[in-house]
């Protein structure tokens, strides 16, 4: 164990994070997310739901301030379900940007989330529930 980091970030996770750079980006599946083909590197996360992971995440991961730094995957158009999710999602992000979260067409998620460092997977069972987060820099203010 060791202080200050959510134990909701497991080691794998935490290795990850620390060995990502500036504008890697990592994906946050939700569960339905075919992730295990998509990244090079797969860490499970079942059991939580993607805001939680989000907000511990981004305590300990900049986000970038030289480009988009977050991105969720849009709607298929004529599919009319309610996306909640993406409140919250805001909510969050607002904490540490002020840059709106950008939506991406669902097969350009896919093709940018098999570019990405990593990719998270969780329980979340929120439809469109993906992002994609960009890794910034630390300054001398952390």
């Amino acid at each position: 164990m060791l202080k200050g980091i959510p134990n909701i970030i497991t080691p794998e996770l935490l290795k990850i994070l620390m060995e990502m750079g500036h504008g890697d980006e990592l994906v946050i599946g939700d569960g339905n997310l075919p992730g295990q083909s998509m990244g090079k590197r797969c860490v499970r996360c079942d059991g939580h739901g993607v805001p939680e992971l989000l907000r511990a995440i981004l305590k300990l991961f900049p986000l970038d301030t030289y480009e988009k730094p977050v991105f969720i995957m849009e709607k298929v158009p004529g599919d009319d379900v309610e996306t909640p999710i993406w409140d919250t999602f805001d909510e969050i992000v607002k904490q540490h940007t002020n840059e709106k979260i950008e939506k991406l067409e669902r097969f350009e998620f896919y093709e940018r989330a098999k570019k990405a460092y990593a990719v998270v997977m969780t329980g979340e069972t929120s439809l469109y529930a993906c992002m994609i987060i960009k890794k910034g820099i630390l300054t001398e203010d952390y």
